[in-house]
């Protein structure tokens, strides 16, 4: 359902919602949503790309603090490979949604489908850079999803995970075509999927 609405005007239990790493070969992705609390405002959100490490990590402790509500949900590689990344990514924000303390009235989902929601839903187009709870989102999944990454980069060494994230940089695609595939690289991925049926 596509609402004329004036973002900046919304601010009553309405919540942002927002994902990230639908493109990397390998991980899960991480989807995050918050109502942001009218009564704490939070100086400084903006799309989580735009903001440096730093500035995304006390961000990050902010807004779980101050917001009404927040809930940082995910889909598995399995799910990623069963159902392909967009059904993920809209079961992941559907989570995310459901898991609120807080019931909203009204979610805006950045970009521009909504997952199926019990409560009224519109996309919003770039809405991390519109909509200042959904820029909350993008920095709860970023930053939560960038840290299991570093986790996982122990895990599996020799991958760089820690530094592209899973994206399919010549770092990562060289290391996956020497070292193979992890348990949690993403199969139904084109890079991923020529290297195992080259091995099979």
């Amino acid at each position: 359902m596509q609402l004329g609405l004036d973002f900046s005007l919304v601010e009553e239990l309405v919540a942002g919602v927002d994902e990230v790493g639908r493109g990397p070969l390998c991980g899960a992705v991480v989807t995050a949503a918050v109502i942001l609390d009218p009564l704490r405002p939070i100086r400084g959100l903006n799309d989580s790309k735009k903001l440096s490490e730093a500035r995304r990590d006390s961000l990050f402790d902010e807004i779980q603090e101050k917001a009404l509500a927040w809930c940082i949900a995910r889909a598995e590689v399995e799910e990623i490979d069963q159902l392909n990344i967009l059904h993920a990514t809209m079961l992941a924000m559907q989570r995310a949604v459901e898991g609120l303390q807080v019931t909203p009235r009204l979610a805006l989902i950045d970009g521009n489908r909504c997952p199926k929601l019990k409560v009224p839903s519109a996309p919003v187009v770039q809405g991390d850079a519109r909509v200042p709870a959904i820029a909350a989102a993008s920095i709860l999944a970023k930053v939560s999803r960038d840290r299991e990454m570093q986790a996982l980069d122990v895990l599996y060494p020799g991958y760089g995970l820690a530094v592209h994230k899973g994206y399919p940089t010549p770092m990562h695609l060289e290391a996956l075509q020497r070292l193979g595939p992890t348990p949690i690289h993403r199969r139904s991925f084109a890079p991923v999927r020529r290297l195992l049926e080259d091995q099979a």
